[in-house]
């Protein structure tokens, strides 16, 4: 019996356009030999018929199975994405001096490989987790590492210099003609961009500034973080980003004094708006609002979620519990722990 390539599901998004042609070829092979794994996997996206199969419907199986409705979408897509990498080879981010900011460290060696030459700033202070106020930089950096010193066991003076590094550099923004933001979907992810997108509105740099969002890549079932990308998405990606402007400026300090509220009110009536500006940013609010504790259990969803974990597998050890939780049980997945 042939055994048949199948899809990885904690795919980095890359596919090759040549292998993907094999792999159809010996699908029609193996459904053509009546191998019963082939029949199942054509039978799932064909409906049984008399006439013989041809390439074009393996293909289409193939497409199909790889998270695309057709095999010309496949296949377009696979030429854009070599498209992006030709593009980041000629010219990338050097028209500009530009700084690439992410709230981690996880695309920075993955930017180098896919040809950005441009500087890199980490800046993870995680928001979604802690006291937040709207305090000057100076004392909310040290009430940021009063709070990740006591839960990390961190001394404090260390926690103070890692997050001061990512402050103190977005004071020297005015070297740069071009800032580029990498956020997703998650609540991590938002809350920090909230914060940067306020920042950037108080005091705006010369240069431009443009965002990097993410929610989806074709062809990656569950998609977490850009850091599981191959080098080739984050080409892709930046052909997709987009200026920020005023009302995205705005959103992010509307967002920031909502977080920063002594009550949840002001939060929930901006994630009834929906944020048009970038509707993933509401979403992701509304997901650290499920962290208030519930009325019937005082527990937020989280908690709810271990519990559930523990119920359906028992005693686990706390990284299986949290790669469960990521990879099968968080509505709102992110890389951050």
């Amino acid at each position: 019996m042939t055994t048949l390539p199948r899809r990885d599901a904690t795919s980095h998004g890359r596919f090759n356009l040549e292998q993907q042609r094999k792999c159809a070829k010996e699908l029609l092979k193996a459904a053509r030999a009546d191998e019963p794994d082939a029949l199942a996997r054509i039978l799932k996206h064909l409906p049984p018929r008399e006439t013989p199969l041809k390439l074009a419907d393996t293909q289409f199986v193939i497409a199909r199975e790889c998270g695309f409705p057709s095999w010309p979408n496949f296949k377009s897509h696979i030429e854009s994405l070599d498209a992006s990498r030709w593009q980041i080879a000629q010219r990338g981010d050097r028209d500009m001096t530009t700084l690439h900011i992410r709230c981690g460290s996880d695309i920075e060696h993955t930017l180098g490989t896919a040809g950005f030459e441009g500087d890199f700033l980490e800046f993870s202070d995680p928001f979604c987790i802690g006291p937040l106020h709207d305090l000057p930089p100076e004392e909310l950096v040290r009430l940021r590492a009063r709070f990740l010193a006591e839960i990390s066991g961190m001394a404090e003076g260390d926690a103070l210099a890692r997050l001061r590094r990512g402050y103190k550099a977005l004071e020297e923004l005015e070297r740069y003609e071009r800032i580029v933001l990498w956020f997703e979907h998650d609540s991590y992810d938002q809350l920090i961009l909230a914060y940067l997108l306020h920042r950037l509105n108080a005091d705006p740099p010369r240069g431009r500034v443009e965002l990097v969002a993410v929610e989806s890549v074709p062809g990656v079932d569950r998609f977490i973080g850009i850091g599981q990308l191959a080098p080739d998405l984050l080409a892709w990606l930046w052909r997709q980003r987009r200026p920020v402007e005023s009302p995205l400026l705005e959103l992010g300090t509307r967002a920031w004094k909502a977080l920063t509220a002594e009550n949840p009110e002001a939060l929930q009536a901006l994630v009834a708006t929906g944020t048009p500006a970038l509707p993933m940013m509401g979403r992701a609010l509304a997901r650290h609002l499920q962290e208030l504790p519930a009325a019937d259990t005082g527990l937020g969803l989280t908690e709810r979620l271990v519990l559930e974990i523990v119920r359906d597998h028992g005693p686990l050890s706390v990284g299986k519990a949290f790669s469960l939780l990521m990879r099968e049980y968080e509505p709102c997945p992110t890389w951050a722990t």
